[in-house]
């Protein structure tokens, strides 16, 4: 198998587990199945949306996944777009009280910003999920020593216990490498990540120790693209690509920002940035070479 189909091929069964996912599954499916109903009766984001008294942009965002469904609102939305069978109503208005349940995350909702919250869906529920980290070490494969001093980096002012539930939030999201069947986490990870020692030296001795062991695990590959390589495919930042089992729902592109985060979603976009995953996949060293890299930055750290 090439390296561009690998990096496209699923993982397990295909079945999307709505509860480690959390409401974000739910929103997906029906957004997408609201869109095309509109698109397939010609009417526009604008109309729709003054028929359940909000903007077009509403329309988009639950289009999108992006925000969450009154019951009421989806089944005007069906009535405007001609859908009269009951079990497809009925199907439809379920998805909508899924999309509206609370997630696994709500526990930490102290410390979970509204703009990540759709991508700790797509990370639950995702059977690939590509990723490449310029400054740190990918957050599913941190060490929570390592968790907790690149937190306190970017919260520098948080208490002990607010730093306590950011580093369990961390820790618990590793679990998808762990179920049945697992998250494929395939990650690219700069040089420069590897030679900061964040959290100090004995803790990134710590770090480079883990990585050396989890790459061993079957569902996790770790590529390293070296300083020598210069200039490369992703010099805008750290770019994460998710994707969702089943076959019919886009590609989650997540871009994490200083206070926010972007979510490309048109077609051409995430397809742009599969384009540089794929290119930093030949330019990173192989997977076969990051042992024996991490290796020898542990001696040098």
């Amino acid at each position: 198998m090439g390296t561009e189909e690998a990096a496209r091929t699923t993982s397990g069964s295909g079945a999307l587990d709505s509860r480690s996912a959390g409401p974000m599954v739910p929103r997906l499916v029906l957004g997408a199945r609201l869109r095309r109903l509109r698109e397939e009766r010609g009417i526009g984001r604008a109309d729709a949306g003054h028929v359940i008294r909000a903007s077009s942009s509403k329309i988009s965002r639950m289009e999108a996944g992006r925000h969450g469904f009154k019951l009421r609102d989806v089944a005007d939305l069906l009535t405007l777009y001609g859908v009269t069978d009951e079990a497809e109503r009925a199907t439809l208005l379920a998805l909508a009280e899924q999309a509206n349940t609370p997630a696994w995350w709500q526990y930490y909702s102290d410390v979970v910003p509204a703009w990540m919250q759709m991508y700790l869906g797509a990370e639950q529920a995702a059977s690939v999920i590509r990723c490449f980290q310029v400054q740190r070490v990918p957050g599913l494969l941190q060490t929570a020593d390592y968790a907790r001093a690149s937190i306190r980096l970017a919260h520098p002012d948080a208490g002990a216990q607010e730093m306590d539930r950011r580093v369990a939030l961390r820790m618990t999201r590793q679990r998808i490498l762990h179920r049945q069947p697992a998250t494929r986490l395939w990650a690219v990870i700069d040089e420069a990540a590897l030679r900061r020692p964040v959290g100090g030296a004995a803790v990134m001795r710590a770090q480079l120790r883990h990585l050396i062991d989890i790459c061993r695990l079957p569902q996790v590959t770790v590529q390293i693209l070296p300083f020598r390589v210069g200039g490369h495919a992703a010099e805008g930042g750290p770019v994460t690509i998710l994707r969702l089992p089943g076959g019919e729902l886009p590609d989650v592109v997540y871009l994490e920002q200083l206070t926010t985060a972007l979510y490309p979603d048109r077609p051409a976009e995430i397809e742009c940035y599969w384009d540089a995953m794929n290119r930093l996949v030949v330019e990173a060293e192989s997977p076969d070479e990051t042992p024996t890299i991490l290796h020898r930055v542990l001696q040098e750290t």
